[in-house]
C-alpha cells in the first residue's frame, strides 16, 4: 500500500507536467485531489498499532553497490506526519479548482506532496535523502513561476534565496550520511546507532536549515510573502517538517549519543528563535510575513522538545508539528485569499472592519490567529504546553537551572506571540469598516478547505489523546532507545 500511496500522485504529477498543455486546469485539480485523498485513504488504513515494529513494510533491492535498498514502512513517528502531509496535498489540490489553475501547477504540487510523503515513510538513509532533495526543485518553480505577480523580480529572488539555503542543508546533510553509513556498511535507518560527532553535527545543521533554527532561517519570510498561496501552505505546513522530523529520527533517534552532546545548542536556538521571532511579528505590515516568523517561534518549541530526549518531549514534538501544519495552513489559506482579493498582504492596505466586509474570512484569519497564540481547547495549546512539561521536568540532557531558564523565556515568547496576533487582529479586523472594491466574503471552495482545517484543529484541541497516546503506554518503551517501539 505505501509504494501505491506514494505513486499515485507522483506519477500523476509528472503526467500533468508533460501534457499540461491538452488538460484543463480544472481537471488537473479534480485529480489531484482524488490522487491525494487515495494516498491519504491509503496511509491511514497501514498503521497497525504499537505493537508493531514498522507497519506496511516494503523492503527490496536498490542499488546494490551502495547497500542501498527500496526500504520503505510506517512508524509510530512518521504516521501521524504521512497523514497530515496527505490532508495538507488534498487540500491544496481543491484549493486550485478554479478556471486560471495551470494543470502544470497542480504537477508540481503533488510531486511536493509525494516526495515529502517519501521523505516521512523512508528507512533507508539514500532513499531518505532522494526523496528530501526531490520536493526542492519543484518549490522553487511554485515559488519563481507562481508566486507574488505584482513582484516578478522579488518572487525569483525569493525563490534563489530559498533553493541556495536549502541546496546547502542539504550538502551538509548528505557529507553527514555518508560519514555515518561508512563505519557500518549499510544505509538503513534501523540498522545504525551512533556515529562520529562531526557526522552528527552536519546532520543536525542540515535539518537545522529546513527546520529553520536561527539564525539560518533567513530565507523563510521572502519565500513565504512571495509564494503562492499554496506554495505558502507546503513551505510552511510540509516543508519545515522535513526538519523537526529528521531531527527526531536521524538526529535524536539514531544518533542519541552524539545529539544529547548538541541538544543543549538546538535548545537555545529553538528558544532564541520563540523570542526573536515574536518582536519581528510585532514590527511586520505584510500579514505573510507576520505568519512566516510565527513559524519560526512555533518551531523553536519543537526544537526544545526535541532537545529534552524524553518520551514526553517526543510527543510534544510530533504534536506540535502536525498542529502547526494544520493551523498555518488555514493562515496561509486566508491570508492568501485576502491578498488575491485586495492585491496585497501590506495590513495598513487591507484596512480595518474585515468583520463587517468580509465576515466568515475574517472569522477563518481569527480563528486561526487565536489558535496560533495557544488558546486552550485548540490544537495550538498542547503542543506548546507539553514542550514546556518537557523541558521543566528535563530529559537526560539539559540541566536544571539551563532548562528552566529556557522555559522562562519560551513563555515570553507566548506572551509576545498573543501581543502580535490581536494587533493584528485589532488592525484588520476590528474596527469602523473601510470598504475597498476587491472585498467579497469566502466562495464555497474556501470555506470547505478552512473548515476541513478548522475542524482539526479543533479536534485535536479537545481530544489531543489519540495523538499523544501513541507515545504512552505499555507498548511505548523508549523512544530515544530505538527508532520503532
Amino acid at each position: 500500500m505505501i509504494t501505491t500511496a506514494l505513486s499515485i500522485p507522483f506519477g500523476l504529477g509528472l503526467l500533468l507536467l508533460v501534457f499540461r498543455n491538452t488538460v484543463s486546469g480544472r481537471v488537473a485539480a479534480l485529480l489531484g485531489s482524488a490522487a491525494m485523498a487515495a494516498s491519504l485513504v491509503l496511509y491511514a488504513l497501514v498503521w497497525e498499532g504499537r505493537s508493531v515494529r514498522v507497519s506496511g513494510e516494503v523492503d527490496t533491492s536498490w542499488i546494490e553497490p551502495l547497500g542501498a535498498r527500496l526500504h520503505l514502512g510506517v512508524t509510530y513517528v512518521s504516521w501521524p506526519f504521512l497523514l497530515m502531509t496527505a490532508v495538507l496535498g488534498l487540500l491544496c489540490c481543491v484549493w486550485l479548482i478554479a478556471e486560471d489553475t495551470s494543470p502544470a501547477l497542480v504537477g508540481l504540487v503533488l510531486i511536493i506532496s509525494a516526495s515529502a510523503l517519501g521523505v516521512f515513510s523512508s528507512l533507508d538513509l539514500l532513499l531518505f535523502f532522494v526523496f528530501f532533495e526531490l520536493a526542492l526543485i519543484p518549490m522553487w518553480f511554485v515559488i519563481a513561476w507562481w508566486g507574488d505577480p505584482h513582484d516578478p523580480e522579488g518572487r525569483r529572488r525569493a525563490a534563489t534565496r530559498f533553493l541556495l539555503f536549502t541546496v546547502t542543508g542539504s550538502a551538509l546533510l548528505l557529507v553527514g550520511i555518508v560519514w555515518v553509513a561508512s563505519p557500518f556498511g549499510s544505509l538503513q535507518i534501523l540498522d545504525i546507532k551512533g556515529a562520529a560527532l562531526g557526522a552528527a553535527v552536519l546532520i543536525v545543521l542540515g535539518f537545522a536549515v529546513k527546520t529553520p533554527l536561527v539564525p539560518l532561517h533567513t530565507w523563510l519570510p521572502d519565500a513565504h510573502s512571495k509564494a503562492p498561496t499554496v506554495g505558502s501552505v507546503l513551505l510552511a505546513g510540509v516543508f519545515l517538517k522535513l526538519g523537526t522530523y529528521g531531527l527526531i529520527l536521524l538526529g535524536a533517534q539514531m544518533l542519541p549519543e552524539e545529539f544529547a552532546k548538541i541538544a543543549p545548542y538546538v535548545a537555545t536556538a529553538g528558544v532564541v528563535g520563540i523570542v526573536w521571532s515574536a518582536l519581528a511579528c510585532y514590527a511586520q505590515d505584510d500579514l505573510k510575513r507576520l505568519i512566516a516568523y510565527s513559524s519560526i517561534g512555533h518551531m523553536g518549541f519543537v526544537a526544545l522538545a526535541i532537545s529534552t530526549m524524553s518520551d514526553v518531549g517526543l510527543a510534544a514534538a510530533v504534536f506540535g508539528s502536525v498542529a502547526h501544519g494544520l493551523i498555518t495552513g488555514l493562515l496561509f489559506f486566508a491570508s492568501g485569499s485576502i491578498k488575491d482579493r485586495l492585491g496585497t498582504a501590506s495590513m495598513a492596505a487591507i484596512g480595518r472592519g474585515l468583520y463587517a466586509r468580509t465576515p466568515w474570512l475574517a472569522v477563518a484569519f481569527v480563528f486561526g490567529a487565536v489558535a496560533s497564540l495557544g488558546l486552550p481547547g485548540l490544537a495550538g495549546f498542547w503542543g506548546e504546553l507539553l514542550s514546556l512539561r518537557a523541558a521543566y521536568e528535563v530529559g537526560d540532557v539539559l540541566s536544571k537551572p539551563g532548562a528552566w531558564t529556557l522555559v522562562g523565556f519560551a513563555v515570553l515568547g507566548i506572551a509576545l506571540t498573543t501581543a502580535y496576533f490581536v494587533r493584528a487582529i485589532r488592525l484588520i479586523a476590528q474596527g469602523e469598516a473601510v470598504p475597498h472594491e476587491g472585498d467579497r466574503d469566502l466562495n464555497r471552495r474556501e470555506a470547505l478547505v478552512m473548515s476541513v482545517l478548522a475542524v482539526g484543529i479543533v479536534a485535536l484541541g479537545v481530544a489531543p489523546g489519540p495523538l499523544v497516546g501513541l507515545y504512552d503506554g505499555p507498548n511505548f518503551q523508549g523512544s530515544y532507545e530505538a527508532v520503532t517501539p
